[in-house]
């Protein structure tokens, strides 16, 4: 595996079927390299602890290689973060993570938790209510990382 975008958010407010909502869902790559505790990489912040983020979802990584996929299925081009992962990373294949597993990502130690659970946030930053439906009937769901 390879990491090829670093992605964070700050919290930001936004409209979903007529609602204001806050969210850290629109994580954007930045340059360089950012600190990394229990409770996430540093920058990086979430809307509502109850769901997001917290000790057992401190990082979320994707698979650089399935952007190949949803760009052929949305008939578009997507920029790093856009599944609100914090690390982009190819070569992942989630079949082939399993809970517990170790990785290394610069000097930070992570083991995987979970593979992702998405929620109605997903639909709204692609603007489809049914892509967490879609997002769930791939497979390609990433995973959520503690830090060690």
């Amino acid at each position: 595996m390879r990491l090829t975008s670093l992605n964070i958010s700050d919290i930001v407010e936004t409209s979903w079927r007529g609602k204001a909502v806050t969210t850290g869902f629109f994580k954007k790559p930045v340059e360089g390299r950012r600190a990394v505790t229990k409770a996430g990489i540093a920058g990086d912040r979430q809307a509502d602890p109850r769901y997001h983020g917290g000790e057992f979802k401190a990082v979320y990584a994707y698979s650089a290689d399935a952007y190949v996929y949803w760009e052929k299925e949305l008939g578009r081009a997507l920029e790093p973060g856009a599944f609100g992962e914090n690390l982009t990373v190819a070569g992942m294949v989630d079949e082939e993570l399993c809970v517990g597993d170790e990785v290394r990502v610069g000097t930070a130690l992570l083991q995987a938790v979970q593979p992702r659970q998405p929620c109605w946030k997903l639909g709204m930053r692609f603007s489809d209510p049914k892509m967490v439906k879609r997002f769930h009937d791939s497979g390609l769901w990433g995973v959520y990382f503690r830090v060690l």
